[in-house]
């Protein structure tokens, strides 16, 4: 090669930022073949967001969700917050020009841009070559890269471009169920709803969870109105879908008097609305079923996300969906919903571990979390149901490390772990919490959680983060919820059904602010924090993972409920009588 043309060569190599780069093939993928150069690809640019209108937005998210704040409750609108998040003209103009460099014609929405191109043009754009990789218990391939690059003068102007090396592994952990067991419906014991908790020999809600079990347990007796701006809502991925007839079926057995109820359905970047799918729907069906029966007659709506293809635009989808994005895609439509349709709580049961995401994905999906939170909305999570983690091996060098979660380590999010016994609750084993990889401990949780590090001192330190974002934030039920699923009535384990539980709760608390004039709650952490009195406090059980590591002794290792905050129960289960005094001072629980 001429030496003109090989420092040619080193020049281009030197003006570009490698963005992200995976060591190698993340554990379940592998690559199933290489991608045609003439292979569509649709990609998303995160631009960065003004650094000293990130800090005001923070501040501002944190002011009006902190009791006793003379801003308290007041939320933004979508162009507020917008104004926020917007990049400079700057960001605009140097990510558009260089992707017009390459004939791309970009779509440009505030702080995203996003197109549609080959894998030719890809690779040339971010200096890289995807390929098709498959999970080994996935059935839709992805198209994947382990790294990629932007040009120096580009790379100060955005956050990420997606999917690229976010592989993700929803699709093979599906959501945060843990366990079924279908039952027949004759035969079974489902208790009256004047039940009253005794002895285990005795009480029905020790072998089944039902509405009126939860009601008794967390003395929920609110009565609201349905006003049409509060609604509760829940997200449903991977081709699940909440069914009429499930939910007709489960309300005439467990809720005669409002056996009329239904849900409305909107569909998020291709998903369906398919009520004759052959598929599982257990988690749909749960979701939808327990939010319903907690928060009824207030108006609740599920919303079907679509995420793993087809990546080929056809006549009905024009623009191909982002394959298995769905986090990032679910965002993006609430995003740009008006603030008239958007719903106030917002509950979703679907993760995975937090070391499976890009660390700028993560982040961003994150700060999106926020952004709804500046809008009113309260986004609640499943803490997951691993304990401290699976297999609690780190990707990046092999070492014992506990797993945190993603999105239920995310600040902006309330993470809900589990609990069971209603006579004597206490955490279930299954139920995940720790401390996260990415983002630091926020200042609303700093007392409670650095209580909860001086008093167990040392132990697992070499494992977390002890600086980290600590999770779940409160507890729940989550074992053995009696949900109707297809042919059966079904029980069903998992912080899955903790965090519905509690959606039902805060939009019970916002129909009582709404009627009061008071605006919704919002981002809660800061809230329930200073409300800690309104939970109590589960001291027994543990949460338990890495099973077989010899760190533990080939064992298990296990975060256990103590008093105060902990990283399996949170502040502990929710006291509805208190938590309604606290969020609609002098409103009957009646």
């Amino acid at each position: 090669m001429p030496l003109s043309s090989l420092l040619l060569v080193l020049a281009a190599a030197a003006s570009a930022r490698v963005m992200d780069r995976l060591a190698a093939v993340p554990p379940g993928w592998q690559q199933s073949r290489a991608a045609s150069p003439d292979d569509p690809i649709f990609l998303r640019i995160a631009l960065k967001q003004q650094p000293e209108r990130v800090k005001a937005l923070d501040q501002a998210v944190l002011d009006m969700s902190t009791p006793g704040h003379p801003n308290y409750g007041l939320h933004m609108t979508r162009d507020e917050l917008r104004s926020y998040t917007a990049p400079s003209d700057d960001s605009v103009s140097t990510v558009t020009s260089w992707l017009q460099d390459h004939a791309i014609q970009p779509t440009v929405d505030n702080d995203w841009v996003s197109f549609t191109t080959t894998v030719r043009t890809a690779n040339e754009l971010l200096d890289t070559q995807f390929a098709w990789y498959q999970h080994s218990q996935g059935s839709h391939p992805a198209l994947r890269t382990l790294s990629y690059s932007v040009p120096d003068h580009v790379a100060p102007h955005l956050d990420l471009v997606q999917p690229t090396t976010r592989f993700g592994n929803l699709g093979a952990r599906k959501s945060a169920v843990f366990d079924t067991h279908p039952i027949e419906l004759d035969g079974t014991i489902i208790p009256e709803p004047n039940v009253k908790f005794s002895t285990k020999e005795t009480d029905p809600c020790a072998s089944q969870i039902t509405p009126a079990c939860l009601r008794v347990l967390y003395n929920i007796h609110y009565k609201p109105a349905a006003p049409d701006d509060n609604k509760v809502a829940f997200a449903s991925f991977l081709e699940e879908y909440a069914r009429y007839d499930d939910l007709e079926v489960f309300l005439k057995r467990l809720m005669p008097e409002a056996v009329d109820a239904n849900f409305t359905v909107e569909l998020v970047n291709g998903g369906l609305n398919d009520q004759e799918s052959e598929d599982d729907s257990s988690e749909a069906n749960l979701d939808l079923q327990y939010i319903l029966a907690l928060s009824h007659p207030i108006p609740v709506v599920e919303y079907s996300v679509g995420g793993r293809g087809p990546l080929v635009p056809t006549a009905k989808q024009p623009n191909p969906p982002g394959d298995n994005e769905p986090y990032l895609e679910f965002l993006l439509y609430m995003a740009g919903l008006p603030d008239s349709t958007l719903p106030q709580t917002i509950s979703t049961s679907y993760g995975e571990e937090e070391q499976s995401v890009p660390r700028d994905y993560a982040i961003k999906v994150c700060d999106m979390f926020k952004e709804l939170g500046a809008r009113g909305v309260s986004v609640i999570f499943a803490s997951g149901d691993s304990g401290p983690g699976d297999y609690c091996i780190s990707n990046t060098d092999n070492t014992t490390f506990f797993e945190p979660t993603f999105p239920a380590a995310c600040p902006w999010v309330t993470s809900v772990g589990g609990t069971t016994d209603p006579s004597e609750e206490h955490a279930t084993t299954f139920s995940s919490g720790g401390f996260s990889m990415y983002h630091e401990q926020p200042v609303w949780q700093k007392d409670a959680v650095n209580r909860y590090l001086d008093s167990i001192g040392d132990v697992y330190s070499p494992f977390f983060n002890r600086t980290g974002r600590g999770f779940p934030d409160v507890a729940a039920q989550s074992n053995r919820f009696l949900v109707h699923n297809g042919p059966y009535f079904t029980l069903i384990g998992g912080t899955s059904a903790a965090s519905p539980v509690v959606a039902g709760m805060v939009a019970l608390l916002n129909a009582a602010r709404k009627a009061q004039g008071q605006p919704p709650m919002g981002f809660l952490n800061p809230w329930l924090y200073n409300n800690s009195a309104a939970f109590k406090d589960i001291t027994l059980g543990a949460g338990r993972g890495c099973y077989g590591r010899e760190e533990f002794g080939g064992g298990y290792a296990r975060w256990n409920a103590t008093a105060g905050w902990d990283p399996v129960t949170g502040l502990g289960t929710p006291l509805f009588d208190k938590l309604l005094e606290a969020a609609a001072p002098g409103t009957p629980n009646a």
